[in-house]
């Protein structure tokens, strides 16, 4: 048996691996740039958190989550997404006793069982951001405008935000029986899951990706239509909020989202020029889940974006990374001199210059079109002559000049050139 990785899933290998750390790097000064700070939680939970957070009619939990038993007969589920787990962290260790709102984000894998397709694969990745312990709805302007300024530090200008209000319990139980009896005369027309879910959670209906069914309800009654005094309130200052910071949005009525733990305010962030599955992220307020965890009652908001799907959308990325790249290699012209290269090769790194040598047993011509495939700005020569009289032969890649350095003037000469360099290309 040939040894795969199991199917929806797959190794990020170099140079890739850039792009992701490229990516990371943006998503997580941002975050902190906004005042949030990283929290890492367990990649499996307790089954019983999700099936609490979530909610027990998502399809998440009905039908893709990866739930296993343990050699203690527990049954634990590799996390499918992360917002419960860190409501959990947050009861586990009291932070709501101490300064409010707690603000965090996160960077990892999450496990669906789901048909592969491009973007959407069984272990995927995601950042979020998760802020507990307001309710204002300028925490929720401000969520959905670190999520625009991470599309805008990437370059990403072609987007559309959809916003929604999915009410409060009170007035979103007043809207779901309008809806279920607009349904009901129409419910022959459903898909089968929306025919088996109607009754019990009729939203789903809404955010089902089944063209028939929106056809079948057509004319529905709206939220926005149903919310309460305060809902409505809450949804016309966040939309304020954002016009304010010249952010465009779009109301979408079918926005619901998929999970049963949303209240007030939805939204989610399109990317059209990446296919079918467009969404590249989304969240909205969840002010009744730390309650349904057990702990108390405090409001929450947050977002999660899937980073298969940036890398998707962010085509001109690989134009602008050189982390995967060297920026000086050293050549030796005899085997004699492999310790002069060892030991100049950790003065450069120890100065954080990107330095590498071959340890092939290449000869220096091959060494040289070694260097050029590794991205090198510059090589380090060094034969006879140079260990006789005390320098070494710079070159550099692109204009193939070549100049002799001091030994002892090396790392500084590197240095300056390698600030020009990036000061020119900045």
């Amino acid at each position: 048996m040939q040894l795969k990785a199991p199917r929806g899933t797959y190794d990020i290998l170099p140079p890739d691996s850039s792009k992701w750390q490229y990516i990371e790097g943006i998503l997580k000064e941002t975050a902190e740039t906004f005042g949030y700070r990283e929290i890492r939680t367990p990649i499996f939970e307790h089954t019983e958190l999700f099936e609490r957070g979530v909610g027990s009619s998502t399809d998440i939990v009905t039908k893709e989550m990866y739930t296993f038993k343990d050699k203690s007969l527990r049954s634990l589920t590799l996390r499918p997404e992360n917002t419960a787990s860190c409501v959990r962290a947050l009861i586990e260790h009291s932070i709501y006793s101490g300064i409010m709102p707690a603000k965090w984000y996160y960077i990892g894998p999450m496990f669906r069982y789901d048909r592969p397709q491009t973007g959407r694969y069984r272990q995927f990745h995601q950042f979020g951001v998760e802020a507990f312990g307001s309710n204002s709805p300028y925490l929720d302007a401000e969520v959905i405008i670190l999520l625009i300024e991470v599309l805008k530090r990437l370059g990403l200008k072609e987007y559309e935000l959809h916003i929604n209000s999915v009410g409060c319990m009170q007035c979103r139980d007043v809207y779901r029986q309008k809806l279920i009896e607009h349904i009901t005369p129409v419910k022959d027309k459903l898909c089968p899951d929306c025919q088996t879910r109607y009754q019990q959670n009729p939203l789903r209906v809404l955010d089902c990706k089944e063209k028939s069914c929106h056809q079948a309800i057509v004319n529905y009654p709206t939220l926005s239509q149903h919310l309460c005094d305060d809902c409505a309130s809450h949804y016309d200052v966040v939309k304020k909020g954002l016009k304010a910071n010249s952010i465009d949005y779009r109301h979408d009525d079918n926005l619901v989202r998929g999970l049963d733990y949303y209240t007030n305010t939805a939204f989610e962030i399109h990317i059209p020029g990446i296919g079918a599955q467009s969404a590249v992220g989304g969240g909205g307020r969840y002010n009744g889940l730390v309650e349904d965890c057990g702990g108390p009652d405090l409001p929450g908001i947050g977002f999660a974006m899937g980073i298969e799907r940036l890398l998707l959308a962010v085509d001109t990325l690989a134009k602008e990374l050189d982390s995967g790249k060297s920026d000086v290699f050293i050549t030796i012209m005899n085997d004699d001199y492999e310790l002069q290269a060892l030991e100049l090769l950790t003065r450069l790194r120890q100065e954080n210059i990107r330095a590498e040598k071959d340890y092939m047993g290449r000869s220096g011509r091959a060494q040289m079109k070694y260097a050029d495939k590794l991205g090198a700005r510059m090589v380090i020569i060094i034969g006879d002559d140079e260990i006789q009289q005390g320098y070494f032969t710079l070159r550099d890649m692109q204009s193939k000049e070549q100049v002799q350095i001091d030994k002892e003037e090396i790392i500084e000469s590197v240095r300056d050139r390698l600030a020009k360099f990036r000061g020119g290309n900045g």
